[in-house]
């Protein structure tokens, strides 16, 4: 069930989505608080799980990651004992950063971050020799269109 949320909470997400290394001063000026009540709300979103650890976004190109690979994975397998390894096997692989399962005809999707072709290569070939996968299909992004970490709070439920 979703957090109930009001108006200024919105606002603090907002302003924390935007830079969480704002000030809880600047952050008060601009929800129009003052500095305690605000820290009091996000300790309390905090708190209830609202409000994760926090971090800061790296340019992963300026890293020299500049491929961003989207890995389709089809799987003749549903057993559990299979679902718990290959979870196991991306969430040890720090190329993986985000999996999701899927409904459809795709089980899950992979989006994953090497350096070049080279490097995905390296990568499917330690994942199809740890889990036996049925069908694998990457695709590559030619373009970051569009990159956010924040989330729609004006359409979120309220």
């Amino acid at each position: 069930m979703p957090s109930q949320l009001d108006d200024i909470d919105r606002k603090i997400l907002g302003e924390l989505q935007a830079d969480a290394s704002q000030s809880l001063d600047v952050i008060a000026g601009k929800v129009g608080s003052s500095k305690t009540p605000v820290w009091n709300r996000i300790r309390k979103m905090r708190e209830a799980g609202v409000i994760g650890p926090q971090t800061v976004i790296v340019d992963a190109e300026k890293l020299g990651l500049e491929a961003c690979f989207f890995v389709l994975i089809r799987t003749s397998e549903h057993e559990a004992d299979w679902q718990d390894k290959f979870l196991a096997t991306l969430r040890a692989r720090p190329e993986v950063m985000e999996a999701h399962r899927l409904a459809g005809e795709i089980d899950y999707i992979l989006k994953v971050r090497v350096a070049n072709a080279r490097a995905y290569d390296t990568f499917y070939q330690a994942l199809i020799s740890e889990v036996k996968i049925f069908n694998v299909t990457a695709l590559l992004s030619m373009e970051e269109i569009k990159f956010t970490t924040e989330l729609p709070l004006d359409t979120a439920q309220r």
